[in-house]
């Protein structure tokens, strides 16, 4: 009697073992393709755009909302501007790296007003969830959604603790060389990557520098001497959702 189930192949499962370490290409409809790429792990050197990113470093963000003016969008202005984000003029469908988000006491009535963007987690869940490798985390602490990759299956949307990424609905015009977009893809904050490898701080903190605010302090939080370091070994600092122990890059004071 012959029998339809197929034959255990042991190379069709050598091959999917390998595929999980290293970049394969697995059809799953016609014409779509799934990619599963190697992640860069904690520890190890990666090179992007001839620049390197190590774990040496972990680049982060302290901010102060004791200083963040309530009716001041410097921060949010600088960072669209910077990563041509906002470029259409739908309010309701354009993504938001940054956004200020008010918080209020209900017993003292006190609102304090704070920006909120990727926090850019050690142990980020977008990542974990991501099934083509698009989101990803560089060797210094930079959490990174690869649009080449990205299939827009928006899981790392649902992940997301703090509603940090979006979903481009429309085509993109106008795009910055440094900042590629695309329609169907997800995006967020890259804690502006293409100044940090040339030497320089966040446009957000630059901007509200300018401002005379001083609230976003950007530097390497694995460098004691740095400032962000300094201070928050002064001072008390807090993590959103901290419960959550994902160990973010982005600390916040008077919350």
């Amino acid at each position: 009697m012959s029998s339809n189930v197929k034959k255990h192949d042991p190379n069709r499962r050598e091959f999917l073992g390998k595929a999980t370490g290293a970049a394969a290409t697995v059809a799953i409809a016609p014409g779509v393709m799934l990619y599963s790429v190697a992640h860069a792990h904690v520890g190890e050197s990666v090179k992007i755009d001839g620049k390197g990113a190590s774990s040496e470093n972990r680049w982060g963000m302290l901010i102060d909302a004791n200083k963040c003016a309530s009716d001041c969008n410097d921060c949010v202005t600088a960072c669209h501007t910077e990563n041509g984000v906002g470029t259409n003029d739908r309010p309701l469908t354009d993504p938001q790296w940054i956004r200020k988000v008010d918080l209020k006491d209900n017993q003292t009535g006190k609102t304090t007003s704070l920006p909120v963007m990727c926090q850019h987690c050690e142990t980020p869940p977008c990542v974990d969830v991501c099934p083509t490798g698009a989101s990803m985390k560089r060797a210094d602490g930079i959490v990174l959604v690869d649009k080449h990759i990205c299939i827009g299956c928006r899981y790392c949307m649902m992940a997301c603790p703090y509603k940090a990424r979006s979903f481009i609905h429309e085509t993109i015009t106008d795009q910055k060389e440094h900042a590629p977009r695309g329609k169907g893809t997800v995006e967020s904050c890259t804690m502006c990557v293409h100044r940090v490898d040339a030497g320089r701080t966040t446009a957000c903190a630059e901007a509200c520098s300018k401002a005379g605010h001083n609230a976003i302090v950007f530097g390497n939080l694995n460098d004691p001497n740095s400032e962000i370091s300094k201070q928050l070994r002064e001072y008390n600092s807090a993590q959103i959702r901290a419960d959550l122990g994902l160990n973010t890059g982005v600390r916040y004071r008077g919350i």
